[in-house]
């Protein structure tokens, strides 16, 4: 079992204490956004062992066992990590399996370099997520109903808007999503900041359903995504509660802190919120057109007392186990690779002592008791 020395990404919409206070350290003042756990070639995590992208390359087999490395691959499938919102992130989507290798291939074809800003696929992957809150979360996630936001919508009085109204009340549901994020994304920049204006200004006043928009116009005044947001879910999750997010689904984070896992993938096609490059063809080659129940999770509990999301994928899983004072030692060895995480609490991980943050790497096979008083969360795959 190796202990893992994680990265923290300072992406300029992460909290300025969340992740500090998880691990009792002085807030810095710069943003925390993500800690990332795993064999990501952007952030590896470290052990004694040297990088664990690294480690698992030279003997991919013995640290992920035949059956997860021929599934899917000579490398870890999932990459973890500890999400810090202290403002929106951008509004996205990612592709299915198919999409991201079509999509990779034709870049690649066309020589568009790894690293440039207008590049959509980093690479042929797919990227399936899970968020579980750690405090109380807010996010968007999926279409709402057409004629629940041409209510909300036209409660704004902000003229601009009529035709958006009229659209997703007169076209079928897929039409209407369609057409309206098609119109907001493509007008005209100065119209829509004049429009966002004016849209800002009613839900400051109005409040309550208008609150989070209003939140996210502060963090990106005139941008077209606070009217492309208006057309999705809120959604809140009070901690232990669980977001999947599938291929097509729009989603943006808003504030909180939260455990995520995904396929360890890059591949995001932004709607707006963010400064980055939008492709707006592409993005609406990706998005899947339909009204949609965010699908809260809560986990599942089973007679050993591990409480699993459960997920249609098989790249990743992800569970937690809440121990209770002097309780016995859960034996968690298993033939499939695995990451734990303590979140709360003292946790003994074999032989190694994990406080909020601390995490370890649990190769195929080894030994892997957890005990102690509080709570570990558990990342695997379906091999």
């Amino acid at each position: 079992m190796d202990r893992l020395t994680n990265t923290i990404r300072p992406y300029a919409w992460g909290s300025t204490t969340a992740i500090a206070e998880l691990i009792g350290a002085e807030p810095s003042g710069e943003p925390q956004a993500e800690m990332w756990m795993g064999a990501h070639p952007g952030a590896p995590s470290r052990t004694e062992r040297g990088a664990l992208n690294e480690v698992i390359d030279a003997a991919p087999e013995r640290e992920l066992g035949e059956a997860a490395a021929a599934k899917f691959g000579p490398r870890l499938p999932f990459l973890l990590k500890i999400l810090a919102a202290g403002a929106p992130l951008s509004l996205q989507v990612h592709p299915d399996l198919a999409q991201a290798k079509e999509g990779y291939a034709d870049e690649e074809r066309r020589g568009v370099p790894v690293d440039a800003p207008h590049r959509n696929y980093k690479d042929a992957n797919h990227k399936p997520e899970l968020i579980c809150a750690l405090t109380p979360f807010d996010g968007l996630c999926g279409f709402r109903a057409p004629a629940e936001t041409a209510d909300l919508l036209e409660a704004l009085e902000v003229d601009s808007l009529k035709p958006y109204v009229d659209l997703l009340r007169a076209q079928p549901e897929e039409a209407a999503l369609r057409e309206v994020l098609t119109a907001v994304l493509s007008a005209d920049p100065e119209q829509m900041a004049e429009t966002v204006s004016e849209v800002t200004a009613a839900a400051r006043r109005l409040g309550g359903a208008y609150e989070p928009y209003a939140g996210i116009a502060h963090h990106y005044p005139g941008d077209p995504g606070v009217i492309a947001a208006m057309l999705l879910n809120h959604v809140q999750l009070q901690p232990g509660e669980a977001l999947f997010l599938g291929a097509g689904v729009p989603h943006a984070y808003l504030d909180g802190l939260g455990v995520e896992i995904m396929a360890n993938s890059d591949n995001v096609l932004r709607c707006g919120l963010t400064p980055k490059h939008v492709d707006v063809p592409e993005l609406l080659r990706i998005v899947r057109f339909e009204a949609t129940d965010p699908g809260v999770l809560r986990p599942e509990a089973s007679p050993t007392g591990e409480e699993v999301y459960e997920t249609p994928i098989d790249e990743f899983r992800l569970s937690r186990f809440v121990l209770p004072e002097s309780a016995a030692p859960h034996d968690l060895t298993t033939a499939t690779p695995q990451i734990l995480l303590c979140t709360a609490g003292t946790v003994r991980a074999g032989e190694l002592t994990l406080t909020p943050g601390q995490s370890a790497f649990v190769p195929v096979g080894e030994k892997a008791e957890v005990s102690g008083t509080g709570t570990v969360f558990r990342a695997t795959v379906v091999a």
